[in-house]
């Protein structure tokens, strides 16, 4: 049966939708020895596909693969580095190396903590469109002590490079004299967000750490190992991302609460 390029791409854990669109406007993308076009259709029992000159294995279809990772300071969250740093791929044991693996989103270099993935692109779409808004949960240590108008502002959101950030959920954990543990709740995930806010509030980012994306939470996992989703934390996710999180500032929203490690 013909469907778009890119959902057969995605299916068969080459990249995400997205992703698959970029390699398809790139030329890297060719259907029965032709350069694909964005919006073509093909069958991959009937149609020879390639990427980047390697043929789509038919018939090998590889089975959906969802992981958690606690990740480390250090290791970028792509498939390949140009800069020949460490990626979260290098990081799975063989067991895991399974064909057309991906990060759901990132995390930036010297952040840590929590972070999917998975070789299902339609998963990797739901969690990642913006559309979707679904709740990631952060552990944050910053400089100084916030005043409770810097928190108010945070908490209401900030002109950030000319547009307004989404409502976050902001709490002071523990305050000490130098610096405070904040837990930061975020519904969008612009490049860097926490850093850049903590920086155009007077308090910079001295530690950050993903505790929880969705209700999935991270809880005892070991820094830089890997465990599977179970099938209901991934229907869970799903069931997340397609929810509005539409609240009012500073309300907490039931439904995007994590499970509590027990």
């Amino acid at each position: 049966m013909q469907e778009r390029l890119q959902k057969v791409l995605s299916q068969w854990g080459v990249a995400s939708r997205r992703q698959a669109e970029q390699l398809i406007l790139e030329g890297r993308v060719r259907v029965n020895g032709a350069i694909a076009h964005l919006g073509q259709k093909a069958d991959p029992a009937l149609d020879a596909i390639e990427v980047d000159g390697q043929p789509l294995a038919v018939g090998e279809k590889p089975q959906l693969t969802y992981l958690l990772l606690n990740k480390p300071a250090g290791v970028v969250s792509t498939c390949a580095d140009p800069q020949g740093r460490r990626t979260v791929l290098d990081l799975l044991p063989p067991t895991w190396q399974v064909p057309g693996l991906h990060p759901v989103g990132r995390l930036d270099a010297d952040s840590t903590g929590a972070l999917i993935l998975t070789n299902d692109g339609h998963f990797t779409n739901q969690l990642t469109h913006p559309r979707h808004s679904i709740a990631k949960t952060y552990r944050v240590r910053v400089q100084g002590r916030p005043t409770l108008e810097a928190l108010r502002d945070w908490r209401q959101g900030v002109n950030l490079e000319g547009r307004l950030t989404r409502p976050a959920e902001v709490h002071v954990v523990q305050a000490g004299p130098d610096s405070t543990l904040l837990e930061i709740v975020l519904r969008e995930g612009r490049n860097r967000q926490i850093r850049k806010v903590a920086d155009q509030l007077g308090h910079p980012v001295l530690s950050l750490h993903r505790t929880a994306i969705g209700p999935v939470q991270l809880c005892h996992l070991p820094l830089e190992r890997v465990r599977p989703l179970s099938s209901q934390e991934v229907i869970t996710l799903i069931a997340s991302s397609a929810t509005p999180k539409v609240q009012k500032t500073g309300q907490r929203n039931p439904s995007a609460d994590v499970v509590r490690c027990h």
